[in-house]
């Protein structure tokens, strides 16, 4: 089973207190690696350069598509907790403006800094059996580094098969409904989300583990829930992807037994909205 995500690879500068650490990071990362438990994976990304031990790091998740960029996508995540953080633009690599011309059964659309034209969604809906959008890299607006939500007309990802937002996302989202997506997955880092699957509405509940950073939680929570998806009912799917990154945020890794993620998913809860 082939899998193609899209977007930006990054360069993350992580500052906690007095520690700071450069490390590879992008939401086409996460989801990357995620995916790797599912399928064999390709990333389409942009970046003009990153050390040696990262780019075989990028090589051992997937096949790597390179538009060439002068810069890299760079960006300051600066925790305050393992929940909070602000994050400030550095360096912006260049727009990725095509897809491949191959068929996947899975591709997701993971932008982090506005570099994904909307085109391109229509292009994957006709290339992927199911396509996977995160809002985030989309709202994205940046002044002298910092980071802005703006609005947007969403009415592009109508017909996609899994979108995911953060809480605070929502409101900027325009021309879009939940009924527009096949699963529509909203999150609010450690507290209940809410998820829409074909007209029906369901609060689910993350699973507990001690977490010293987030950086990845959502990009994972996305890219898990849609290698599940390609083999499971929606409730298990949502309950396995919960289980999944929860075991990431815990140990920083994707390396665990699915074992694993079948008995923690009897710990995540999910329940249908009446109404």
């Amino acid at each position: 089973m082939r899998c193609l995500v899209v977007g930006h690879v990054t360069r993350d500068v992580i500052r906690k207190g007095s520690k700071v650490e450069e490390r590879l990071g992008g939401g086409a990362y996460y989801s990357a690696l995620a995916l790797t438990r599912f399928c064999t994976v390709e990333i389409l990304t942009s970046f003009s350069s990153l050390p040696e031990e990262w780019m075989g790091e990028l090589k051992r998740v997937g096949k790597l598509r390179v538009v060439q960029s002068d810069s890299t996508t760079t960006y300051e995540l600066t925790y305050t907790s393992p929940s909070e953080r602000t994050l400030r633009l550095l360096e912006r690599a260049g727009e990725i403006g095509s897809l491949p011309a191959e068929k996947y059964e899975l591709i997701i659309i993971n932008p982090v800094a506005n570099e994904v034209p909307p085109h391109l969604v229509g292009e994957a809906l006709k290339r992927g059996k199911l396509v996977a959008v995160d809002a985030q890299g989309f709202l994205r607006t940046f002044k002298n580094g910092e980071i802005e939500l703006t609005e947007l007309n969403a009415s592009f990802l109508r017909g996609i098969g899994v979108l995911h937002a953060e809480k605070g996302e929502l409101k900027q989202l325009r021309g879009l409904s939940p009924g527009d997506v096949e699963s529509f997955l909203i999150t609010d880092g450690p507290n209940p989300g809410i998820a829409h699957h074909r007209g029906r509405a369901y609060r689910f509940y993350p699973v507990k583990v001690e977490v010293e950073e987030s950086t990845g939680a959502g990009d994972v929570f996305l890219a898990s829930f849609s290698g599940f998806y390609l083999q499971c009912p929606f409730i298990q799917s949502l309950r396995r992807a919960l289980a999944f990154t929860a075991l990431f945020l815990e140990r920083r890794s994707i390396d665990f037994p699915m074992e694993d993620v079948g008995r923690l998913s009897l710990e995540a809860k999910v329940e249908h909205i009446k109404g």
